[in-house]
């Protein structure tokens, strides 16, 4: 499988953002996905995660009130939507699609096995 995070870039604080994570090589519609994203000098962690169908989601509480995960089988692609973004977001966005199929969404990082090459976003203030 593949993945290819797009969408990153520079943006004011207290700006919105859309990051894209379009997947290739396996059923998409059959797996949970999910961001993590790392900060200089800081371990890679999770930040939101969403079933197979996209009717269920999980977010770390740093996050679950600005940012909105979804995705469109369809399309293959998964979305994260963040507001009010302040200087502790800036960091590298990882997307990733669950080794197993089906199953509810999961923040823990070994029930992922596949990655994105990650988007920089960085906040300026």
């Amino acid at each position: 499988v593949q993945l290819q995070a797009s969408g990153g870039g520079v943006v004011q604080a207290g700006g919105s953002l859309r990051l894209s994570c379009a997947a290739s090589g396996r059923t998409f519609s059959r797996f949970g996905m999910g961001w993590f994203r790392q900060a200089p000098g800081k371990e890679r962690g999770f930040v939101a995660a969403i079933g197979w169908a996209g009717d269920r989601t999980s977010y770390a509480d740093s996050v679950k009130d600005r940012f909105v995960i979804s995705r469109d089988n369809a399309k293959n692609t998964m979305y994260l939507q963040i507001t009010s973004l302040g200087p502790d977001d800036t960091a590298v966005y990882y997307c990733a699609i669950r080794r197993v199929p089906w199953g509810p969404p999961s923040a823990r990082y070994s029930e992922y096995d596949s990655w994105g090459q990650g988007t920089q976003l960085t906040v300026s203030s």
